[in-house]
C-alpha cells in the first residue's frame, strides 16, 4: 500500500510540474494550438483522414516557428519588490515592483510573472490528506478538486510592462490574491515575451526571495454580549498576563506585622531608617478565553481553516481596552497568548493564528488540561470546536460545572447543522451554535 502511494505521489508531482511549465510557456493561443495538435494527431492516425494530417503538419510548423523565434530572447534586468507587512485571505494584495533594464536596447512587449514557492505537499502531507479524504463520503472528482485548490497558496496575474528604455527604471503595480493563510514565500521574478505569433513565451528569471505573512480571513460579527463577569485577578494585569510571581507595584507604606520579607523596599528603609514595604494592588476585570480546537485528521481541512477564521474574527472584535483575551490552543506544545490592557495587541494574535496548524500528534486531553490550568481567572470562554462528540461535550459540561459560562461554536461540513444536538447546553440554546462551511458569515450574523 505504501509503495502504491509513493507511485501515486510521484505521478502527482510529475503531472503538476508538467502542467505548471506548459501554462507558463504557452499563451492561451498557444494552448489552443497545442490542444489542436493532439486532437489532429489522434485523428491523423487514420491515413485516410488527409485533412487532419494536413492540419497536424500546419500546427507543428507553427509551434516550431514559435519556439525558434523565442530562442532569440536575451535580457538582463534588476528588480526590487515592495511588499506590505501583511495580507489577508480573500482580499487582493497590491504591491509595487521596480524594474531596471540592464541591456543597451529598448525592451518592448514584456510580461512580468511572479515566482512563488512550490505549494505542493510533502509525501507525508499528501498521504495524510488522501487518507482523510478517503474516509469522507464524497465523490472522487469533488474530493480531488478541493484538495488541489487547498494546496494553492495564492494566484498572481501576468502584468504587461511598458517600454523599458536602456538603463532606465519602470514601476508597475502587481495584484496578488491570497488563498491560504501563513507565510507566502516568493522565490523570484520572471520576465517573459511572446513570440511574433503569440504562441510561445520566452522568459528570463531573476532570483528575488521575499515573504509576506497572510492573515486569516475574518468575518463581521454582530454586537455580542460575551459570557461571564469581572473576576478577581491576583496581582493585577502584571501577574494575570505573565508567568511567575510578579505583581503590580503601586505604592510604599510602613511595615505591618505579618508582611512578607520579600515585599520590603530596602532602598526606602535605608533612606528613612524604618522598615518600608511595597504595596501591591489586586484588580477585578473581565478576562475571556478564546479556545481553538486543532484536533482533526485532515491537514488541509476546510473545517479547520474556517475555525481559524472564526477565532480571528473574535480576536478582532472583542474589546480589549478594559479586558484580557487569552488565545488557547495546542500545537507541538500547549500555547496561551494574551492580548488586551496593554499586555499584547490584536495584531500579534492574528500573527499567531496565521501560523497555527492541525495537531495530529496529541489528543483533545491536551487542550482540556491547558484550559483547566487557566480557568480560575477566566470570566467566560469562547469555544471554537471542530466536532461535537462525547469528549468535547464532557469538556463543555466540566466548564459549566466550574461556573465558567461558555459560548460554543461548532464548525461543521455543509449540512452538518441539522445533525447537531446541544448536549449539555440544551437548557441554554443561545450559547450553542453550529456554523456550516460555506455559510459561516450567515451563521455568525445570527449570534
Amino acid at each position: 500500500m505504501l509503495l502504491l502511494r509513493k507511485i501515486i505521489y510521484r505521478v502527482y508531482r510529475l503531472v503538476t510540474a508538467v502542467r505548471y511549465r506548459v501554462r507558463r510557456r504557452f499563451s492561451r493561443a498557444g494552448l489552443a494550438v497545442l490542444a489542436g495538435l493532439f486532437l489532429t494527431g489522434a485523428i491523423g492516425l487514420d491515413m485516410e483522414q488527409t485533412v487532419a494530417a494536413q492540419a497536424f503538419t500546419l500546427l507543428v510548423g507553427l509551434l516550431v516557428l514559435a519556439f525558434a523565434a523565442s530562442l532569440r530572447f536575451r535580457i538582463r534586468f534588476s528588480a526590487a519588490r515592495s511588499l506590505p507587512r501583511y495580507g489577508t485571505v480573500g482580499h487582493p494584495l497590491a504591491y509595487r515592483v521596480v524594474l531596471r533594464n540592464e541591456t543597451p536596447s529598448t525592451q518592448a512587449g514584456l510580461i512580468l510573472l511572479e515566482d512563488l514557492a512550490d505549494p505542493r505537499p510533502t509525501f507525508e502531507e499528501f498521504v495524510a490528506a488522501q487518507t482523510a479524504e478517503e474516509k469522507q463520503a464524497r465523490s472522487f472528482r469533488v474530493s480531488r478538486r478541493a484538495s488541489r485548490l487547498r494546496f494553492t497558496r495564492a494566484t498572481v496575474k501576468e502584468v504587461p510592462l511598458p517600454l523599458l528604455p536602456p538603463g532606465q527604471e519602470s514601476e508597475v503595480q502587481v495584484e496578488l490574491h491570497p488563498l491560504k493563510r501563513g507565510v507566502l514565500r516568493f522565490t523570484g521574478l520572471t520576465l517573459a515575451r511572446p513570440d511574433p505569433l503569440g504562441l510561445v513565451k520566452a522568459y528570463a528569471r531573476l532570483p528575488l526571495p521575499q515573504s509576506v505573512l497572510i492573515l486569516p480571513k475574518r468575518y463581521p460579527l454582530p454586537p455580542i454580549a460575551l459570557p461571564g463577569a469581572a473576576r478577581y485577578q491576583h496581582g493585577g494585569v502584571a501577574l494575570a498576563s505573565s508567568v511567575g510571581e510578579s505583581e503590580e507595584f503601586v505604592a510604599v507604606r510602613g511595615y505591618r506585622r505579618g508582611d512578607p520579607l520579600r515585599h520590603i523596599h530596602w532602598r526606602s528603609w535605608a533612606k528613612t531608617g524604618r522598615p518600608i514595604v511595597k504595596e501591591f494592588e489586586d484588580e477585578f476585570f473581565v478576562r475571556h478565553a478564546l479556545i481553538l480546537d486543532t484536533f482533526i485528521t485532515h491537514p488541509n481541512s476546510e473545517v479547520f481553516e474556517e475555525a481559524v477564521s472564526v477565532a480571528a474574527s473574535f480576536a478582532c472584535t472583542v474589546q480589549t481596552q478594559e479586558s484580557l483575551l487569552d488565545l488557547l490552543f495546542v500545537g507541538p506544545q500547549a500555547y496561551c497568548f494574551t492580548a488586551g490592557r496593554g499586555v499584547g495587541h490584536t495584531e500579534q494574535m492574528l500573527e499567531v493564528l496565521a501560523s497555527v496548524q492541525v495537531c495530529r500528534e496529541r489528543n483533545f486531553d491536551a487542550l482540556e488540561h491547558l484550559v483547566l490550568e487557566h480557568v480560575e481567572a477566566v470570566s467566560g470562554c469562547i469555544c471554537v470546536l471542530l466536532a461535537w462528540d462525547e469528549r468535547r461535550q464532557k469538556f463543555v459540561e466540566q466548564l459549566r460545572a466550574l461556573g465558567v459560562p461558555a459560548l460554543v461554536l461548532v464548525i461543521a461540513e455543509a449540512g452538518g447543522a441539522r445533525m447537531r444536538d446541544a448536549g449539555p447546553l440544551r437548557d441554554d440554546p443561545a450559547s450553542f451554535h453550529v456554523l456550516e462551511v460555506g455559510a459561516i458569515a450567515e451563521g455568525l450574523a445570527k449570534l
